[in-house]
């Protein structure tokens, strides 16, 4: 039954949008026949394209929206209107602002270890991140790096029943399966003994995935549940902002993040682009307060109510016992604030690399800024490695990947592509002391649309696992050269158009 209700709701929204669609394309036709609509669809479309080349955007994003604009001046006024990425109704804008503030003033009273962090390149990073992503610098805390789903998955088990006082779960997508019916039938057993459980999931993320109002379903079994962003089936641009982030705290002391959402694909229980790679951290100990006040922050948005974080805090003293070397600084990226943090994050990485720097990610379709950075970073002779899919998930998206593996390659960069299947794993090593794993793909979407969270790992155990996990991947991989990566004219043509449009995918 669940799975029907999953499909009636796609195949409902599907008719919405193309009917939608269709009466559109009706009006437009039907309009040229009429002088004054073409003299308004010329205002239309110099306004939009003043506001073009006035806004704040990167280049890449307005180039991305000129070119339909001046090829189809109506049709591509009328998508910018609908689509333009801060198209989004200011009663929106406020919510997001009141979250963000909520926020900042939670973990304001955190104590920061900054001033104990002495390699000075490392402390730029933990200085752009303190101060406008407000993310403090922790100590007492252990970290360990699942290099795999499955390993991820049966320590989440583990940690969910021996679970106490409360259970936080925020995915960006929840898929029925072997895997959410795991997790489910302890959140159910927890509930029966009194704990307090929360889940958000992502209305788009599992819009193919969980029937329309599956949060009553969980809250009729004594689970509170929310929605973030609720789906409507309409031409907007109301669904760009998503909540990509993937984060789990246990009773405030344990806490999951990284690439892996609740769905059976990312446990290889079931194959859908060959073998799925992904990977994520588990924190233990004082860090893990900032995940707590991420989902929280999140939860009183979505909720419209205001909790007593008090009430969800640990004891410091209860983390002195936990000796682990380095540093760790969990962090979350919001977009609307004007700060792209995930994309700061990933350059400070890139530009401090002295010796190497490893990068993991689904998705390669950056903006010039992080192509110079890398680019530069391989000329200045250090070590510059990506891994990304041998087999993609959207060939769109896939091909557009792969358009910049030219320029890159020429600059020295070196690529290799996962053989076996889909690496969806989100991670950056560099020079044996510094790390980075989390939600944020190098993609226009996860830069600069999404709400996306990490966490910064500084001369702690973890960097040299995910370093380690790098060069094993990589004898699984195969990699690019400016031989292998020759296709026809027609696929090279394809994939420049595809890249025109990277932005906007």
């Amino acid at each position: 039954m669940r799975v029907i209700a999953s499909f009636l709701r796609l195949i409902s929204v599907a008719i919405a949008i193309i009917v939608q669609i269709i009466v559109l394309l009706f009006m437009i036709l039907f309009m040229q026949q009429f002088v004054w609509f073409y003299i308004l669809s010329e205002i239309i479309a110099v306004i939009a394209f003043l506001s073009i080349i006035n806004r704040d955007d990167k280049p890449e994003y307005k180039i991305a929206w000129l070119i339909p604009l001046l090829v189809f001046p109506i049709f591509g006024a009328l998508l910018f209107v609908l689509f333009a990425k801060n198209n989004t109704n200011e009663h929106f804008r406020m919510q997001q602002k009141e979250y963000n503030e909520s926020f900042c003033k939670a973990i304001s009273g955190t104590e920061s270890k900054f001033s104990e962090l002495i390699d000075t390149s490392a402390q730029k990073q933990a200085h752009y991140l303190q101060n406008h992503a407000h993310a403090p610098l922790y100590s007492n805390t252990s970290v360990e790096y699942f290099p795999i789903g499955e390993a991820m998955f049966d320590s989440m088990l583990k940690e969910l029943k021996n679970a106490k006082k409360f259970i936080f779960l925020e995915f960006f997508i929840i898929k029925f399966g072997l895997m959410w019916d795991s997790i489910l039938e302890i959140l159910e057993q927890k509930v029966a003994e009194g704990l307090d459980i929360r889940v958000i999931y992502d209305d788009f993320g599992s819009l193919f995935h969980l029937p329309n109002f599956y949060f009553k379903d969980l809250e009729a079994k004594g689970i509170k549940a929310c929605v973030f962003n609720r789906f409507k089936p309409s031409l907007s641009g109301s669904f760009n902002n998503r909540d990509h982030r993937k984060i789990m705290v246990i009773d405030g002391n344990v806490a999951y993040t990284g690439g892996i959402n609740i769905a059976d694909e990312y446990i290889n229980h079931i194959e859908v682009h060959g073998h799925w790679l992904d990977s994520g951290v588990i924190l233990k100990g004082e860090a893990v307060w900032s995940f707590t006040l991420m989902f929280l922050s999140m939860w009183d948005y979505l909720y419209n109510t205001k909790s007593d974080i008090n009430a969800f805090a640990t004891d410091k003293n209860d983390f002195l016992n936990i000796k682990s070397k380095g540093f760790v600084q969990p962090f979350s990226d919001v977009p609307l604030d004007g700060e792209n943090i995930g994309e700061g994050a990933y350059y400070n990485i890139i530009s401090r690399a002295k010796e190497y720097v490893y990068i993991c990610t689904p998705y390669l379709i950056i903006d010039n800024a992080l192509m110079l950075a890398l680019s530069n970073c391989a000329k200045s002779g250090v070590d510059v490695r990506i891994i990304t899919p041998g087999i993609g998930d959207k060939w769109y998206v896939h091909a557009t990947t792969r358009s910049y593996y030219k320029s890159l390659i020429k600059a020295g960069v070196r690529i290799y592509e996962y053989t076996p299947g889909f690496i969806h794993s989100k991670t950056v090593v560099c020079d044996g002391d510094m790390a980075l794993c989390g939600t944020i793909n190098f993609d226009f979407r996860s830069l600069y649309l999404h709400y996306e969270c990490g966490v910064c790992l500084y001369d702690n155990k973890a960097v040299m696992q995910i370093y380690d996990s790098f060069i094993d991947t990589l004898f699984k991989c195969t990699e690019q050269n400016l031989d292998n990566i020759k296709v026809p004219w027609y696929k090279e043509l394809i994939r420049a158009i595809l890249k025109m449009f990277a932005p906007l995918m």
